[in-house]
């Protein structure tokens, strides 16, 4: 069983990983739409292409504009934040669980 609580434990690393890199990568993209940014600047258009997905369909949900400043990077910010705590330490709690006797 130690081999699937390692295993567990490995997956719940990585997602952290993961969800904080996309946590910052959003908070670039919020950031950088406060200025005029260059369209064809190539951190630019990584930013819009990795956000935008996320950010359109949450804008297509929910009228998150409000006085002309736009809500749904903080929406998604808590959605990662709930995320990496609920589902990492789930996953770290499981793995702790199958490695005791």
């Amino acid at each position: 069983m130690f081999v699937l609580a390692n295993f567990l434990n490995a997956i719940a690393v990585l997602l952290h990983y993961v969800l904080t890199i996309y946590l910052w990568i959003v908070i670039a993209r919020a950031v950088i739409s406060w200025v005029n940014p260059d369209p064809y600047n190539p951190i630019v258009r990584f930013l819009q292409a990795a956000t935008d997905p996320v950010l359109n369909r949450l804008r297509s949900y929910l009228p998150l504009f409000f006085g002309g400043f736009d809500f749904s990077p903080i929406i998604v910010f808590l959605i990662i934040s709930f995320l990496d705590n609920f589902l990492v330490g789930t996953l770290q709690q499981i793995a702790l669980r199958l490695q005791m006797p």
